[in-house]
């Protein structure tokens, strides 16, 4: 069967009830191998695998490596032709790994396929995205977006307002859920452990790309995500995180006079968001609210300064 060919590797950190409903999903679908990357969790989701999931295997990281690196220590050595990489927030429908495997099968020029993620009440999650060009980030990190995706010809030409129904060579997917093909991978030599969390499959594509490798895009397989399950109540974080990864990315990609527009948008939406965030916070009397208010600004600031934090690592 075409699925024998796909190994499923989920990584994980922090997020052990999800971690739980991806494995149970799992169990239905006929892979080569099921194996878990824990980074170093706290709440016991590597105790889970072992307990309730004696089948897949088990890699215990004694401190959180990052995604990158997490998925590296797998797929860097696998001798399955492809491997399905989930977040731990992630549930597959039936079948997915099998159309994912199959796409593939057809698509020898394929270096990465996604499929069609969803929301946890079934609407459409954005997957599929151009570069990120500054044009493209202004798009993207602002509310531009939601104007295109009223204007039907605009939002159909547009990747991520698009109805993602359509099989296809796209720029670069979300990495929540994405199947690669391990000759491929390898040959770039995997992920980038340079980024910690968000950004590495921008970077993987685009590598591919560049090597004369493609990424796809297919909806015969679908996936929920559930967005950020493992960073809730360290949004600012993510945040920071975020940002620094696109500014590594420009440093490692692209020219300076293009890192230079990338920083002239960024000043833009950074210091749009920080008037934003100062009104609510002068309006608002909920304590919580004022503490998560005071961090994205802080945060805002920094990006708006030049002074990310190079590695802000997600923990507790």
């Amino acid at each position: 069967m075409t699925a024998r060919r796909i190994s499923a590797v989920v990584i994980s950190y922090g997020a052990r009830e999800e971690l739980r409903s991806c494995l149970a999903a799992l169990q239905s679908e006929p892979c080569e191998e099921i194996v878990v990357v824990d980074n170093a969790s706290p709440d016991g989701s590597a105790d889970l695998v072992r307990s309730e999931f004696p089948d897949a295997r088990l890699i215990a990281n004694d401190d959180n490596r990052g995604y990158g690196a997490a998925a590296n220590q797998v797929v860097l050595a696998s001798s399955s032709p492809y491997v399905l990489l989930l977040n731990c927030d992630t549930v597959p429908k039936p079948g997915a790994a099998a159309a994912l495997a199959e796409y593939l099968d057809h698509h020898p020029t394929a270096a990465v396929v996604g499929p069609r993620l969803v929301n946890e009440d079934g609407s459409l999650q954005p997957s599929c995205f151009p570069f990120l060009t500054p044009r493209n980030v202004l798009l993207v990190m602002s509310g531009l977006n939601h104007m295109i995706a009223r204007v039907p010809r605009l939002a159909d030409r547009h990747l991520p307002t698009s109805e993602h129904l359509v099989a296809g060579r796209v720029p670069w997917v979300k990495g929540a859920a994405l199947a690669v093909r391990t000759a491929a991978f390898k040959c770039v030599e995997g992920f980038d452990e340079t980024y910690f969390l968000y950004g590495e499959e921008h970077d993987l594509c685009y590598r591919l790309d560049r090597a004369g490798w493609e990424t796809h895009f297919t909806p015969a397989a679908t996936v929920m995500h559930i967005e950020r399950a493992s960073s809730r109540g360290r949004e600012a974080a993510v945040s920071e995180q975020i940002f620094a990864s696109l500014i590594r990315f420009y440093r490692q990609h692209y020219s300076r006079g293009r890192l230079l527009r990338l920083r002239a948008v960024l000043g833009l939406l950074m210091s749009a968001r920080i008037a934003r965030d100062t009104l609510q916070l002068s309006h608002t009397r909920d304590r919580l609210r004022k503490q998560e208010l005071r961090r994205s600004i802080a945060v805002w600031r920094r990006v708006l300064l030049g002074r990310l934090t190079q590695a802000p690592l997600l923990e507790p």
